[in-house]
Parts: structure tokens; sequence; C-alpha cells
């Protein structure tokens, strides 16, 4: 069959399906041809129409449109863009009519047919690209409520939405889907956190891995390789030959929304999955390549490589700016995400010339969208090529994955001497990086782990990395973790080695939920989930990086510890502060807001140099609530620490890490009294309730 066409129009960009047909517009300023290819579905080795667009009538400045009678939901489509070449050297072209290319603004891609390979080379791959599909954008939310948003409430959670249910034993119809974190929504409720970070997925190139990795059989699984940034990843769907991907995301995310849970979507603004001039042309390079990466001004056949991935998005080009401005709000106002995290986000701040601009315009823009005005706005404040802005980034309400604060308490948790000066900073929200500036500790994001590194168990097993199954001769992932083994290197089968290890976990994971900010737990983690020492399993699609869901029993006295723990910073405001503490008493205050300790009341060793001990009093916010006294000692010897005296009230023991499950953290009808001292043990953290 072949369709009647129209003019069509210029926005909205991508395929717009409507009751009269579909809309097509792709924007491409330097082409001087465009034909649409058309197949009946996603498998298709061949198209069914070509309409080659006439640039008298479907051509409106940037954009190329067309608008096709009747088309229905479910044709695939590819654009195939003709435009100059030649001297490649001084223009940064890269167009190539024989190549099949993706919509850069499809909602929903397949790539069943797709061939990297044949992506990287000349010729024509027709038969083995990525391709779009025409999709009905229309869904019934029902009565959908995102969580209000409460920074300062927050507990969030990453997560990887094919680890998180492949293993066998998480018991569930559709393994690795969007379709079966439903079925794991319980868990994430009862575990109590309010948001999920989930890794990337927007589509991205499974097959974008070094040679090594290749020759092992194995592909991206991280997900930081994205080339379609509208459209889920076909892999989390169950039927995404259909065009469902839409559909089975919003399925998702409705059904978190249910349980009180958030949504927020790690995304790859920095860079795409075209790699360097020897990686594939599957969109970007062949619509826009010389406006939409930082070339290289020397030679503009070559790439500026910011993010250690090849290249780097020209993400303060006014048309690169644009789109991606316009893909968030999509994902806000039509898919309902609560927010983001922007993998390598300084990448973002570089101008058109590759130096750093604090009035980055993408970033600017991002800050002060209606659309996203109430949703979480997170930077990974640095990029590869050294630009380090935590404390810094550009803009007010940008939260920042505080890279200090994690290594500043596994520096202490592992015994480091002389910087519990620092580490009170941290703790109270990093006030030197944000308070001048009008920032406040919701800006920090504090974490001790994420997907990139040692797992929580391993921080704590292993002294060096262990990246021999990626294929790399070890050579990659980062060598300073700042860990400690616990006296040997993996696994052991020595008792008191795993009773250590487990209350470093407790150690770590207390610390984190104690802090001012907003702490963010790594799936896992709270069921001691190891990766035998790979601190960089990007590529391990495998039971080394997925959720071994039986480790919710053998490890249930850690898995109790997270919940209570999450628990416990629920029940008490005054460890959930939107502003910083002053050490002054609060009009109608029982005590300070906080008070600093030592071995001795009020003398903190601020200037101690082998100071491995910190205590403070956190006064509370309301009269019936209770004060904290938090004793962090991460020495190998006991103190018999004195305790501040509170008229008509007293000290009750929370949580004490030394002290075998369930007794390490107890509800307040459980907790023993405790006198007016406390005996802490070596490596523990102590918490006592005042009532």
């Amino acid at each position: 069959m072949q369709y009647k066409i129209k003019p069509g129009f210029r926005y909205p960009f991508g395929a717009n399906h409507d009751a009269e047909g579909t809309n097509f517009s792709i924007f491409s300023r330097n082409a001087t041809g465009m034909e649409l290819l058309l197949f009946e579905n996603a498998t298709s080795r061949a198209p069914f129409q070509i309409i080659e667009l006439d640039p008298e009538v479907n051509r409106t400045f940037f954009q190329w449109h067309v608008y096709v009678e009747r088309l229905p939901p479910g044709v695939a489509y590819n654009w195939r863009v003709e435009g100059p070449h030649d001297d490649v050297v001084y223009s940064g072209f890269r167009f190539d009519s024989q190549k099949a290319l993706v919509d850069p603004s499809a909602r929903a891609v397949s790539d069943l047919l797709y061939d990297r390979p044949r992506a990287c080379g000349p010729g024509d791959n027709h038969d083995a690209a990525i391709r779009g599909i025409v999709v009905n954008n229309g869904y019934d939310w029902e009565d959908d409520q995102a969580p209000p948003y409460r920074p300062d409430a927050a507990v969030i959670y990453e997560m990887h939405v094919g680890g998180f249910t492949r293993h066998a034993s998480a018991d569930v119809r559709h393994p690795g889907t969007f379709a079966a974190i439903i079925e794991k929504i319980p868990y994430l409720k009862d575990l109590g956190v309010t948001h999920v970070e989930l890794m990337p997925i927007m589509a991205f190139d499974e097959a974008d891995v070094p040679p090594g990795a290749t020759d092992l059989g194995l592909k991206n699984y991280w997900g930081y390789s994205t080339h379609s940034f509208y459209s889920p990843h076909p892999r989390y769907c169950v039927t995404p030959e259909q065009g469902t991907q839409q559909s089975e995301f919003r399925d998702m995310v409705k059904a978190l929304h249910k349980a009180g849970i958030g949504v927020i979507l790690d995304v790859v603004f920095n860079h795409t999955a075209e790699g360097n001039e020897g990686g594939p042309v599957i969109n970007f390079k062949g619509v826009g390549n010389e406006f939409s990466y930082h070339l290289d001004p020397n030679d503009r056949s070559r790439y500026r490589d910011f993010t250690g991935c090849g290249n780097t998005v020209n993400a303060n080009h006014p048309m690169i700016a644009l789109f991606i401005l316009r893909c968030l709000e999509y994902w806000v106002d039509e898919m309902h995400v609560d927010g983001f995290r922007f993998d390598l986000a300084s990448a973002m701040a570089r101008g058109e010339d590759g130096n750093p601009l604090y009035h980055a315009p993408v970033l600017w823009s991002i800050e002060f969208s209606d659309s996203l005005a109430h949703h979480f706005v997170i930077a990974e404040a640095w990029d590869a090529a050294g630009l380090y802005q935590v404390g810094g980034f550009p803009g007010y309400r940008w939260k920042e994955w505080n890279g200090r604060y994690r290594d500043v308490v596994r520096q202490f948790v592992r015994g480091d001497r002389g910087i519990v000066s620092e580490l009170a900073t941290r703790l109270t929200g990093s006030s030197d990086f944000y308070q001048a500036a009008g920032r406040l500790p919701i800006n920090s994001i504090n974490f001790v782990t994420s997907h990139d590194g040692f797992t929580l168990y391993d921080q704590v097993s292993y002294n060096e990395k262990h990246n021999q199954a990626n294929g790399e001769g070890n050579r990659d992932g980062h060598s300073d973790n700042l860990s400690w083994n616990c006296g040997h290197e993996g696994e052991t089968d020595d008792a008191a080695i795993l009773r250590l290890r487990e209350r470093q976990t407790k150690n770590l994971m207390a610390i984190l939920l104690l802090s001012h900010g907003i702490p963010m737990i790594l799936s896992g983690d709270e069921v001691l989930r190891t990766q035998r020492g790979n601190n960089n399993a990007y590529c391990q699609d495998n039971e080394l990086s997925w959720f071994d869901w039986r480790l919710t029993e053998a490890n249930a006295g850690m898995l109790r510890f997270v919940r209570e723990m999450i628990a416990f910073r629920k029940r008490h405001t005054s460890l959930m502060r939107r502003r910083y503490l002053t050490g002054s008493t609060p009009e109608g205050a029982r005590l300070p807001d906080i008070v600093w300790h030592g071995i001795e009341l009020n003398q903190p060793p601020w200037e101690d140099p082998d100071a491995q001990l910190l205590a403070y009093t956190l006064g509370a916010l309301e009269p019936q609530a209770e004060d904290l006294h938090i004793m962090l000692n991460m020495s190998e010897q006991s103190y018999d620490l004195p305790l501040p005296e509170i008229a008509n009230r007293n000290w009750f023991r929370a949580i004490d890490t030394s002290q075998p499950s369930p007794v390490d953290i107890m509800l307040p009808q459980e907790q023993p009294f405790v006198g007016n001292q406390y005996t802490v043990q070596p490596r523990s953290v102590v918490v006592l309730e005042s009532r």
C-alpha cells in the first residue's frame, strides 16, 4: 500500500500520530535532501514505501516534515539524509545518503535488526538499522498522583531495571522488564525508600563495548550509551516490537506512584552511542554531526572527548539545548517521571568552544523550566576531562552527587585519622560547599556507594579492584576506592572477619542515613550484594551484577537494619533539616540544634591529628520529639563516653552497630535505658534517644 502525503508540520519533532494519520518532523540544518523509509513492522527487511521530501514543500528552517495520511501506529521508519561530506577536516559534515538513521525524537525504537559493525562502516544498512516505531501516544493515567516534592524527606534507591529482576530467584513473570519492577513494589515499599533512581532506561546500544569485552561475549549492561532519548529501552519491555514501550514504562510509573514512590531517571546527555570517528552512524552524526558534537577545531573529522566515551554532546548549541530541554519536559509531562540525575553533568556546562560556562544556557534552561520546577535535577558534577564542580555547579536548585562526602565517610570508617573536622562538615550538609552561595543541605546527594565502584559489601571486603572478567586486563575502573578488606582480600570463612565486615557495612549505612542532605542507597547494599571485587561491572549482564533475591533471607539481619534505619530517619525531623545548623538554641527548644563532643563532652577533637572518634547531640525540633546523641568510634578501642544531661529526660539506646541483630537497632518501646555514660565499642556507631 502506498500512502498519500501532505506537507506536514515542523513541530513537534518525531512521529506524531493523530486520527487522520502521522506527522513526521526531523531537524537538519545542512541537509540537501531527505527520504522517509516506511516498514510494515520492526522486523521488515525492506521498506514498503520511500517518500522523498521536497525542500520547497517539506522544509521549514531547520526542520524537514511530511504528513502521511492514514498511516497507523506500529509502522516502523527510518530516515536517509543527503548532504555534504567532502572536506570533513574543515566542515565536520558526515552526511551519508546510504545510511538508514533512527529518528532522534522517536517515541519508540526497535534494535532487533541492529548490526553495529554495519553502522560503523560505509554502505546501505536499511535492513540492519535501529528503527523508529509510530506509536499512539494516548494513555489512561487514571488518577495518577506523583509523591509530593519533599527533597528533605527523600531516600533515593539507585537501581538497574534489568538487573533488579533478571536473577532466577526474582520469581517474576517477565524478568528484567518494567513489568517485573511492578511485582517488586511491595519490597521497595517495605524497605521505605521514597524514590527509585533508575540507571539509564532511554534506548541504548548494548553492543557498545571495547574489543576485549566483545571477544568475551559481553555487552553494555549499565546503559550509558544512549542513542534514542525519547524511547524506553526495548529490552526492558515485554512486547517492544509492537511499539508498547511508552505504555509499559507508564504502567510502571503509575504503579510506583500508587505506592508513594517517585521515579528519577539517570540520563546521559553528555555523550551518545555514536562514539568517535570510528563509531557507528545512528542518528545525530547523520542529521547534524557538525553541530551535535564538540569537534576538534584543528581537524573537524575528529571528536573532542571530555567524557571518556569517544564524543561529547555540544549541549549548549541552540538546537541541541532545545532538544535536551524538550526531551526532559516530555519525560515529565507525558511520562510522569519525578526528576533526573545527569551523568557527567559538567560536560553539559561546556560552551561550544569546550570551555566551562557558569551561565551555560542548557543548564539554566533546565533550572528555570516550569515543567521541571518541582522535580529533582541532580548533577554528577564532574566530567572525565578534569572539570570538577562539586559545590560550584551552575544554578541554585541543582542537587549534586557529593563525591567528597563519599570519600570522607569511606576514609573515616576504614579508620583514617584526623579527618573528623571535615567529617562533621559533611555530616551536616557540606556548608562549605553550598551555604555561601545561598544553597541548602538538600543540594547535597550523600552516598557511599553507587553503580560505579565497589558495592557496600565489597567496600569492606577488598583493598584492590578485581575486574579481570571485563576483558581489559584489570586496567579499567578506579584504583583508589578508599576501601579496607578487614584483614583478608575477598571471600573468607573467618568468622571474626565476617562479623567485622557486617559491622562496617552497618557503620557506613548508619552514617549515611544520619547525615543531613539527601541519602542515596545502591540497590543490593541492603542485602550485602557482592560483585566479587569488580568495581566497573558495566558489561556484566549476568549474576555478577544481578540482584540475588536469596540474599533477602541469607542476610535478613542487614536488610532489617537498613529498613529500620530508614524508618528511624523518617521519625526524626532533626535529621532532615532544610537549613544549616548554627549551634544556637531555637526559641522554645530544649537544646541547641547541635553540640559537638569528643571523648569529653563539649570538647570536639577538631585539631587532634589522631582522632578517630566524634560525638554530637542534635536538639529536637518539636517539644515532644526525641533529642539524639550520636557517637561514632572508628578506633580499635572502646570508650566510656559521658552523656549530656537534659532536664526531666533520660537516654535510651536506639542504635548500636556492635550489637547483633535484632538489638543493633530497636524500636522506641524496646529500647533499653542507659545512665549517664555509655561504652562505645571499637568500630561502631551508637545513637541514643532522649525521652
